[in-house]
């Protein structure tokens, strides 16, 4: 009975991570979560969200990825992406309207922009060419060049909350004293607040 018991545990924590309603995730659907990297707390802080890392879901076949800026840009399989976050947590929204807007014709065209950032070093300094991606940059550009949309509000660095001691540190890390206060920005919590987009799924 022992061993029946720790098999079927065993197998609830393996498949734990596949969420039951994967089923219903769309191309296009984007996913965040709150990472466990260096710097997240230096994403969370001035931008006064729990929410550091995101990217955008794909199907593949029976199999889901999600496209994301690590280093370097690429396809990561939808459960090891939830391992990766902190206690699993995640949450999925989408566009309201998808099936309407995006079309296979514009997903199609979403993917090849993808695929021009492809392979991209992570950018650590945030800036707004597309030498280097950042996660959420990656989402913007995608949406912007394959579907003629915006999704969240584009800023600068000088309007997110700077003051705290973590993050001047880590502006100065990566700065020196040179902080780029007018490059343009796009955080993971301005695209998770967009009104444009609807929760689909949460754990």
């Amino acid at each position: 009975m022992k061993s029946i018991f720790c098999l079927c545990y065993a197998l609830f924590f393996t498949l734990g991570s596949c969420h039951s309603s994967t089923k219903s995730y769309k191309n296009g659907d984007l996913i965040f979560q709150i990472s466990r990297s260096s710097q997240s707390k230096a994403i969370q802080l001035p931008t006064h969200s729990k929410y550091s890392h995101c990217g955008i879901i794909y199907q593949k076949g029976t199999e889901y990825f999600v496209f994301e800026a690590v280093q370097p840009v690429k396809l990561t399989p939808l459960n090891e992406w939830i391992a990766r976050g902190e206690k699993h947590h995640f949450v999925v929204k989408r566009l309201k309207n998808a099936e309407r807007i995006l079309t296979p014709k514009v997903l199609d065209a979403m993917q090849k922009e993808g695929k021009k950032l492809q392979g991209k070093k992570y950018d650590i300094y945030f800036g707004w060419d597309d030498q280097r991606i950042y996660c959420s940059e990656l989402i913007w550009k995608i949406y912007k060049r394959g579907a003629n949309i915006e999704i969240g509000k584009l800023q600068r660095l000088k309007d997110f909350d700077l003051e705290n001691k973590l993050v001047r540190k880590k502006l100065e890390e990566r700065y020196g004293k040179r902080i780029p206060l007018s490059e343009k920005v796009i955080s993971p919590a301005s695209i998770f607040e967009d009104s444009q987009l609807v929760e689909v799924d949460r754990n």
